[in-house]
């Protein structure tokens, strides 16, 4: 194995380095990943663009992480040398209360990697063994950097007590809004896609919409009221999380008396909501983050091929080009949707 490595580091809001480091040495409950495939999501583009409030420079982005383990502490157990695996993205103290409910996610002291700690974007890295899950080999890298957005799709459905059978609408038909879309059509749900971009609703069609909506044509409201023969939708997740997304949403004639909504952003802008708004019709407003519990799960359902997973990345680009990454978050072209960053040209 090499003695230095390589490893992306954002230095403030537009900037970012390349630079060459020593390769970590696993501690004793560790193991070493030596990365194959990252992906790159919305918030790594939020805290390159300086739009985090909380962001702290420098930082290594990325927590879709994919790879192969090449060493392990003298404490591991459970995975081996050569095992292929996803990292998870929460990082938990273990002890207060939270975790020992078995809810990571909202741990007193969470940490998200690649924001609050230092992520996937560099050639090799070392996490504990208990936040690495095992995966088949035969499923290829460049897929399993998708394993970790699929994985918030089963949290936040999990969170809306998804049964089967609702009837649903997703706000966004970006990444996570079709991650969404295919998750509640894998339970077995009815869904209305609505967004501004048509590209992004033809793809929800592809995946299985039952209704697209483009809000830039036509009314949500009245669009809603046709879908569900006017009594409303039973749940929605709210994915575009624009200021006054949440306000909207609750207007009569898009949820159902009883309806279930879930925000799935971090917007900080005033909403015009009130308790009657939400009482009047016993309206459950249901927060989620990130993941809890939904790794093994994820990856038991793309070993049985039951996503869609072509058109949901654009750009594959090779971690020796990575400045393209930031160039296309700058100036992004016409056609993306979303990238993934590969590693030895996987």
């Amino acid at each position: 194995m090499k003695e230095t490595m390589k490893e992306v580091v954002i230095i403030g809001p537009k900037q970012f380095e390349v630079r060459e480091v020593p390769v970590p040495k696993p501690a004793d409950n560790e193991v070493l990943i030596q990365m194959k495939a990252a992906g790159v999501c919305g918030s790594d583009v939020h805290q390159f663009l300086g739009e985090n409030p909380n962001a702290v420079f420098p930082r290594v982005p990325g927590h879709e992480n994919a790879g192969v383990i090449v060493e392990v502490g003298k404490d591991v157990k459970n995975v081996k040398v050569g095992d292929h695996v996803v990292v998870d993205l929460v990082v938990a103290c273990g002890e207060c209360p939270q975790c020992r409910a078995g809810r990571r996610n909202v741990c007193r002291q969470v940490k998200a990697r690649g924001s609050a700690i230092d992520g996937g974007w560099r050639e090799y890295f070392a996490v504990p063994e208990h936040e690495v899950y095992v995966m088949p080999k035969e499923l290829p890298f460049r897929d399993a950097a998708l394993i970790e957005p699929f994985a918030i799709g089963g949290h936040c459905t999990a969170r809306a007590n998804i049964q089967g059978g609702e009837t649903v609408l997703v706000l966004g038909s970006g990444t996570i809004g079709a991650v969404i879309l295919q998750t509640l059509k894998v339970k077995g749900c009815r869904v209305m896609c609505a967004d501004i971009n048509p590209s992004s609703l033809e793809r929800a069609r592809s995946y299985g919409a039952d209704a697209i909506v483009n809000t830039k044509e036509q009314d949500l409201k009245q669009a809603v009221q046709e879908f569900t023969n006017g009594a409303g939708v039973d749940v929605i997740f709210d994915s575009a999380c624009y200021p006054g997304s949440l306000t909207a949403l609750l207007e009569m004639g898009i949820p159902a008396n009883g309806a279930t909504i879930v925000p799935m952003g971090f917007c900080t802008a005033q909403e015009g909501i009130t308790q009657a708004m939400i009482n009047t019709r016993e309206l459950s407003i249901i927060g989620t983050r990130m993941s809890c519990n939904q790794f093994q799960p994820t990856i038991e359902r793309f070993a049985r091929h039951e996503f869609q997973l072509d058109g949901m990345v654009s750009h594959y680009i090779p971690f020796d080009q990575v400045d393209q990454v930031f160039e296309n978050i700058i100036h992004p072209p016409k056609d993306m949707k979303k990238m993934v960053i590969l590693f030895d040209g996987e």
